[in-house]
């Protein structure tokens, strides 16, 4: 199928993609009444007005330099799943649980694929996915499975490891010629994916103090990454962040099923061609979580998870995945009028060419009735290529 992209220069050259595996919506956004807070923007507000969160950099991102909302997952809120829907936007052949999750049952195109470059960092569950077959333009660094176990060491080391994969990538890339021309170049992606908060889930429930204790490590990692990322870059303003979960998680610390704390994750987007916070001063969505987080004021916009992938794609000028369902959540772009409506409108293009591809291979296989008059003599047939 032809590919389809936006036929405007973008906003970012690149965009680094954080997804906090199993990270609940309403314990990231969770305020509490009292208590002490690390954040810059909070401290500027009255003693009646300060709140604690747990999330004190991104939060501070919502209210002074960002877009945020609730990204709605579907069932099987598991993680295969939720990576396919972000990345490939499209929602998961069921038959890969047969496999564990962990393998193709089908072949699909992602925002990896259409990327020039994308480099990843985590777990070797989910990234070989991604990487299966594709060894020119989709680099992974996984650690061990023995690694992952989940009965051991601390969770959140998990996360250290790849906030520090990223910091000695840098590091190389300084001194690499190579790796610092392709860095240099558009259309890329580094894709950080945080097990961690998974782990913490499922060992201590998301209620514990080790669960908002691996938030707190996400939130500072995030925050030194976007600040070795910018440095490297030497600041050029090119570079579009999008924060987000693959599936939230139960209070006694499963997932899987439709359960509203497994199917609410957080979306959080700032950078290069992201909409700053706009004020609201009413909670659009009428289920009184903005407010119950301290949140009306700033305009939230939620999105189906499978709407990530195209947003990517606009970002970074690359073409939507073939198989792409997501519709552009065009409330999270800052460009101008022509860029959006351009995109919107290629968007709506993909999304019929895929339509239109699916009818033909439809008909080409449809099996049909061919009858003489009597049903008895009806015979199935298959209608020649």
């Amino acid at each position: 199928m032809t590919p389809f992209s936006t036929p405007l220069p973008p906003p970012a050259k690149r965009l680094v993609l954080f997804v906090a595996d199993g990270m609940r919506a309403d314990k990231f956004f969770e305020v509490s009444e009292s208590g002490e807070t690390n954040s810059p923007y909070l401290r500027n507000l009255s003693k009646q007005e300060q709140i604690m969160v747990y999330v004190s950099y991104i939060r501070d991102i919502i209210m002074n330099t960002g877009s945020w909302g609730v990204s709605h997952t579907r069932v099987p809120t598991e993680s295969r799943p939720g990576h396919v829907a972000m990345i490939g936007g499209i929602y998961e052949d069921v038959s890969a649980v047969t496999k564990g999750w962990k393998e193709n049952p089908v072949e699909f195109d992602s925002v990896f694929n259409e990327s020039r470059y994308t480099w990843a960092w985590g777990s070797p569950d989910i990234l070989p996915m991604f990487s299966k077959g594709n060894g020119k333009n989709v680099f992974i660094d996984t650690y061990t499975s023995a690694e992952e176990d989940f009965a051991g060491a601390t969770p959140h080391s998990l996360d250290i490891w790849v906030f520090q994969k990223l910091e000695k990538f840098l590091d190389d890339a300084k001194v690499n010629g190579t790796l610092k021309m392709m860095l240099s170049q558009d259309k890329n992606i580094l894709f950080l994916h945080l097990l961690g908060m998974d782990i913490s889930g499922h060992s201590y429930k998301p209620g514990s103090q080790e669960y908002i204790k691996n938030m707190q490590v996400v939130d500072a990692g995030i925050q030194k990454c976007v600040s070795m990322i910018e440095s490297f870059f030497e600041n050029d303003g090119k570079t579009a962040y999008i924060f987000t979960a693959d599936h939230g998680m139960t209070d006694w610390g499963s997932h899987g099923s439709g359960d509203m704390h497994e199917t609410y994750t957080p979306l959080v987007a700032w950078g290069a061609g992201i909409r700053r916070p706009l004020g609201e001063g009413k909670d659009f969505y009428h289920d009184g979580l903005s407010e119950e987080w301290k949140l009306a004021q700033i305009k939230r916009v939620d999105v189906n998870q499978v709407d990530i992938a195209p947003l990517i794609s606009t970002l970074i000028g690359i073409p939507f995945p073939v198989n792409s369902l997501g519709i552009l959540p065009v409330e999270y772009l800052g460009t101008e009028w022509p860029h959006k409506a351009l995109s919107l409108l290629t968007n709506a293009r993909q999304i019929l060419a895929n339509y239109q591809r699916q009818m033909l291979q439809k008909k080409r296989k449809i099996l049909y009735q061919y009858s003489s008059g009597d049903l008895r003599n009806c015979q199935l047939l298959v209608r020649p290529s």
